[in-house]
């Protein structure tokens, strides 16, 4: 569907509730709900987290980023804004280096009206919409920053690229806020082995159940083919079928809907703790051509036709917060099946 549909947050802004919302958000701070790990630390005065984080936001970089699915990157990129720390430690994580090097990442702290001035300059290079990659533990933060620069001017679609390891009760205060999820959804278990967290399928599985209700399963686009709302869920395929597709699979199609847009990525490859710990030998090569195709199969099998899958041979452009390349390895899945 075409639309030229302005985001939702405009709407919340000009009925004075988007400041609420922010308000009710930052209140889960004082003791962190913030996602399921529920520690329960004072962020609001600055006590670190379980993922090591405390009140300000982190970024690592931002950049306009040409390596999401097309509908996102377009001709000038996905306006992207790459959060440090993660409330998750997975041993094979492609940006392990912003994510699990926290003494690190403390010297990338910003205020809110700075995370806000990213966003307009994102906008003012001509960005398609601000991709806020991985914002589970910075949800409070990231939605002052929306609405200081909403007042400011911003009307780009908000983008929540996330681990899908979410609090339902903060995706329910993104409702309006949020224009496009973009979830992983990692396992259908093995979560603590590799991801270091309990329930891990649980946990995400009703935070993607929330994302639909908000949603639904219809992709709206604008004139010139962008996403500005919708749900794209990323399927990364691991070796030895560690990721659970098919199980993944059969449950967006069941308890979701089959027309649910999937991204299916090809692109793993073994780096940190999956390239040296022995523990951990299973993730420790790319994935098999074989792998790849039973994976593609899985998609034909149940009818699902919506979304963007990597070209196997293509997948070696990986997603990192310096890639820039206009190549995007991704292709619709109605064109790779036709």
């Amino acid at each position: 569907m075409s639309t030229n549909q302005s985001p939702k947050y405009l709407e919340l802004l000009a009925e004075n509730k988007l400041e609420e919302r922010v308000e009710a958000l930052e209140e889960l701070l004082r003791a962190c709900t913030v996602c399921p790990k529920d520690c329960g630390n004072d962020r609001s005065k600055d006590e670190i987290a379980a993922c090591y984080s405390g009140r300000l936001p982190i970024v690592s970089s931002y950049t306009a980023h040409f390596g999401e699915e097309p509908v996102l990157s377009g001709t000038r990129g996905a306006g992207n804004i790459f959060f440090g720390n993660c409330n998750l430690r997975c041993v094979y994580c492609q940006n392990y280096q912003i994510s699990q090097t926290w003494k690190e990442q403390k010297k990338n702290e910003i205020t809110h009206e700075r995370l806000a001035g990213m966003m307009l300059e994102l906008q003012e290079r001509g960005c398609h919409n601000i991709g806020f990659v991985s914002p589970t533990h910075f949800a409070p933060q990231m939605a002052r920053a929306i609405l200081i620069a909403a007042r400011q001017g911003l009307r780009l679609p908000i983008v929540y690229n996330t681990n899908a390891y979410d609090s339902v009760e903060v995706l329910r205060l993104l409702d309006g806020i949020v224009d496009i999820y973009l979830p992983d959804l990692k396992y259908a278990d093995a979560g603590f082995q590799f991801s270091k967290v309990r329930d891990y399928a649980i946990h995400a599985r009703a935070a993607i159940k929330e994302m639909y209700r908000q949603i639904g399963d219809e992709l709206i686009f604008d004139k010139d083919g962008l996403l500005t709302r919708g749900l794209l869920i990323r399927l990364l395929v691991l070796p030895n079928d560690i990721a659970g597709i098919e199980e993944n699979l059969r449950w967006i199609h069941a308890e979701l809907s089959p027309r649910t847009a999937i991204s299916l990525m090809a692109q793993y490859y073994a780096t940190s703790k999956a390239a040296t710990d022995p523990r951990y030998i299973l993730l420790s090569r790319r994935i098999s051509e074989r792998e790849w195709y039973e994976a593609v199969s899985l998609l034909d099998e149940l009818g699902m036709e919506e979304g963007f899958m990597q070209e196997y041979e293509s997948a070696s452009h990986y997603y990192r917060p310096d890639f820039t390349d206009k190549d995007t390895p991704f292709k619709d899945v109605r064109d790779f099946k036709s």
